[in-house]
């Protein structure tokens, strides 16, 4: 028997429960610090997931997660990015808020290096929505231009369990593997926020591939390489566009959903990420982070002061080092 809710008692974004870093008072962050210093930070989209499905649905995913796990672990979420970028083949449908690349990127960048200065040296991007291919951009650029030490790691929620997204031809509990707004998500979003979907609008639909066959993956990734190497969203041009072929905001059959389908995903899921944060927090307990000399080529007395922080005697603000992030 798992140890995890499914379904959660409704989500904490309004609570007072130590979850939320913005829901805490400054005297309760000092106090976490102490005990716990990493973050999740959660990143979805607002999208159109179909007459049945929330347009918050990439973003409730990853929040629903990331609250359990702080649950487990001790650690802190971020209130989560609510918009994002988005692959070409979504551009134009109506309820998809597009943000472009480089306002993505710098945006995610200024929350990095806020939480940074804040203390929260140790970060997990959560991702919920096909946006994977610019977020480690903005880590990698935060990384080159304060080069200090930090823990940052991006994980792809559907990357960490794909056996759990496949369909039954291929060991998986679907009808038909993972893409978007379909039989899979959807079940995966009753599992996770019953109270945000609504079974009677689900959908079917189907795209029509416009590229050889045996090389795009049709479910993003989840399906075995022989099915595909090259990610679905590794291209342009290679699919109709979504508001053309799949006005109804699903990719596939959302009718087929249910929660039990996707029990054993959210618990692989939750699972892994507990084991991701404790073996962080592990080798790096509250406060300790990697060496500064293995870590940048910055002076050390340089990197000692934004370690201390603005509020110790002797230190400084990481802005210091260079404004905007």
């Amino acid at each position: 028997m798992s140890k995890w809710q499914i379904p959660p008692d409704g989500g904490h974004m309004d609570r007072a429960s130590g979850v939320y870093y913005q829901n805490m008072t400054g005297q309760q962050i000092n106090d976490r610090l102490e005990e716990n210093d990493l973050i999740i930070i959660p990143l979805g989209s607002t999208e159109y997931h179909g007459l049945g499905q929330n347009a918050g649905e990439d973003t409730n995913l990853v929040g629903r997660i990331a609250e359990q796990v702080a649950q487990a672990t001790g650690c802190t979420v971020a209130q989560p990015i609510w918009y994002g970028s988005h692959p070409f083949h979504h551009l134009g449908m109506p309820g998809n808020i597009v943000v472009p690349e480089e306002t993505f990127t710098a945006y995610v960048r200024a929350v990095i290096a806020g939480f940074w200065n804040a203390g929260f040296r140790k970060q997990i991007l959560l991702n919920g929505h096909g946006q994977d291919y610019v977020i480690p951009t903005a880590m990698h650029q935060f990384g080159k231009k304060y080069q200090v030490p930090s823990i940052l790691v991006n994980v792809n929620w559907w990357f960490v369990i794909p056996e759990h997204l496949r369909d039954k031809e291929h060991g998986g509990p679907f009808d038909t593997a993972f893409i978007h707004g379909d039989e899979c998500e959807a079940s995966f979003s009753m599992a996770l926020f019953p109270e945000f979907v609504d079974p009677s609008g689900f959908e079917k639909s189907t795209f029509e591939p416009l590229f050889p066959p045996g090389h795009i993956n049709k479910s993003g990734s989840a399906l075995p390489l022989e099915e595909g190497p090259l990610p679905f969203w590794q291209q342009v041009g290679g699919s109709t566009i979504e508001i053309v072929a799949t006005p109804e905001g699903t990719v596939g059959d959302a009718t087929l959903a249910d929660p039990e389908k996707a029990k054993g995903g959210v618990v692989a899921i939750l699972d892994y990420l507990e084991k991701l944060v404790n073996d962080i927090m592990e080798m790096y307990p509250p406060g300790k982070l990697p060496d500064i000399e293995k870590a940048t080529m910055r002076p050390r007395e340089d990197v000692e002061a934004v370690l201390k922080g603005p509020m110790e005697p002797g230190g400084r603000h990481l802005y210091t080092f260079g404004y905007p992030p």
